[in-house]
């Protein structure tokens, strides 16, 4: 298994640095000037070359790249061109409120698509099956910026159910900062206004984030599940007597979630990746406006470090999809 591991780990380095490489060159290519940004409307000429000279950008692009690199390497992403603090110290801050809107999104998109895949299997052509096709369809195809409006208009401002935009209510005093989830600061804290206030607010963004995902994998459970339903095994699984529930839930589900398991390691990268509308939107306090800020300013060091993050984290997840992939059959860990 660590053999394996450190394998995979080996063939994520060139493919991180191959994403370096591309989302530099196409940073630069863009016709914009940081240093003319920052120093304002009103700044001479001299004032813009000295920007430029302080944060080295008047040298030729090579060089910035392995400047770059060599800071990287030592896990500096430099300083902010705008807000002027550590691109990583602002990661940090933030990234724990994307990887919680994510992880609940993947959470609903589990607990739903799973489970529905399987009854639209087991009701091959008959209406749940139409249905949940019908369904998967349309949540692949919505965009999530017109579903996440909609959801807003109708359980935010019509109704009044739901919050509107952020993480918790102006009127709220945020608990102390032990892991930087607020819902896991709530219960740590045993606030539990606050937990029940963070918990509402997570619901419309984690719906219009998940909604794709969920529809994702209500398709490859479906799929997988019809293609174990005619495997010898099963026929001679019912011949045996096996009780019903038992059957599909245990050895015909395990047996079908393979590529399942593939798209939700990728749903989690996928999500993330999709935060950057979702939290424009909600006003989710992420890294996803906060890299809609840096595209809209051009603060090239705040672009390459997200997009260097969100790639080691697709590399990492699918690391452990590899590593699920060889708990679920052994016979996949002796091919790699």
């Amino acid at each position: 298994m660590a053999r394996f591991v450190l394998r995979r780990c080996g063939l994520v380095l060139p493919s991180l640095l191959g994403l370096l490489i591309i989302t530099f060159l196409l940073i630069h290519a863009v016709p914009s000037d940081p240093a003319a940004a920052m120093a304002g409307d009103a700044a001479t000429p001299e004032q813009i070359a000295r920007i430029r000279a302080q944060y080295g950008l008047d040298q030729p692009m090579w060089r910035q790249f392995l400047v770059y690199i060599a800071k990287v390497v030592q896990l500096d992403f430099g300083e902010s061109a705008f807000s002027h603090r550590p691109v990583a110290l602002d990661i940090f801050q933030r990234l724990p409120a994307t990887l919680e809107l994510t992880f609940c999104s993947l959470v609903l998109s589990i607990g739903l698509g799973v489970p529905l895949g399987v009854v639209s299997a087991l009701k091959h052509n008959a209406w749940p099956d139409y249905l949940l096709r019908i369904f998967s369809v349309m949540g692949i195809a919505v965009a999530a910026f017109w579903f996440a409006i909609m959801l807003q208009l109708l359980f935010a401002m019509n109704l009044a159910w739901l919050p509107l935009r952020g993480d918790l209510s102006s009127t709220m005093t945020r608990p102390p900062a032990i892991t930087h989830f607020l819902v896991l600061d709530a219960v740590l804290a045993g606030r539990w206004d606050v937990f029940g206030d963070a918990l509402r607010h997570l619901v419309l963004p984690s719906i219009t984030l998940g909604l794709g995902g969920l529809a994702t994998i209500v398709r490859f459970t479906r799929a997988g599940v019809l293609d174990t339903l005619q495997q010898d095994f099963v026929f001679y699984e019912r011949a045996m007597g096996y009780r019903r529930m038992r059957l599909i839930w245990v050895f015909i589900l395990r047996n079908s979630v393979t590529a399942t398991v593939t798209q939700i390691g990728l749903l989690f990268g996928g999500l993330i990746a999709g935060a950057v509308v979702v939290e424009s939107i909600f006003d989710w306090p992420g890294i996803g406006s906060y890299t809609v800020n840096a595209i809209l300013t051009g603060d090239k060091q705040v672009m390459l470090a997200v997009t260097l993050l969100v790639g080691a984290i697709y590399a990492g997840v699918n690391i452990l999809v590899d590593v699920v992939h060889g708990m679920l059959d052994p016979r996949l860990m002796d091919r790699a």
